[in-house]
């Protein structure tokens, strides 16, 4: 019973093969390089004491929409929102305009009685 669990170097070797060969079956190559555009780049400078000129880099059109479509707001990139998260807050317009005369959401302060008399209390304190 335990010689049959045991595997020989021939078996291990079977095995091996065969899995490679599965491997190799189901790979994918990706031969075209683009850089993602969801993420952020860090591009670091030379040293200060370099004396090596700057290398001039040639700009892709296509590379360049894509950064900026990456990092624009949400609801310039998307007609409507993609998640329920984002439902929240989608429409940021407010529902009634803004007036600072209106005392219903503006509230200023008042000076009363009661609000003298705790600053003069205050200031008498320190």
């Amino acid at each position: 019973m335990a010689d049959k669990d045991k595997l020989d170097l021939v078996h291990q070797d079977a095995i091996h093969t065969e899995r490679v060969q599965k491997e190799q079956r189901h790979q994918k190559l990706h031969t075209e390089f683009s850089i993602n555009p969801y993420r952020k780049l860090h591009i670091l400078p030379d040293k200060p004491m370099c004396r090596r000129p700057t290398e001039v880099i040639p700009e892709h059109a296509d590379f360049i929409k894509a950064f900026h479509k990456a990092h624009e707001v949400p609801t310039k990139k998307y007609s409507v929102p993609l998640t329920e998260s984002q439902e929240i807050g989608w429409v940021s317009t407010p529902l009634v305009p803004e007036a600072r005369c209106d005392t219903r959401y503006n509230f200023f302060r008042f000076m009363t009685d009661v609000t003298k008399h705790q600053e003069f209390a205050q200031q008498t304190k320190n």
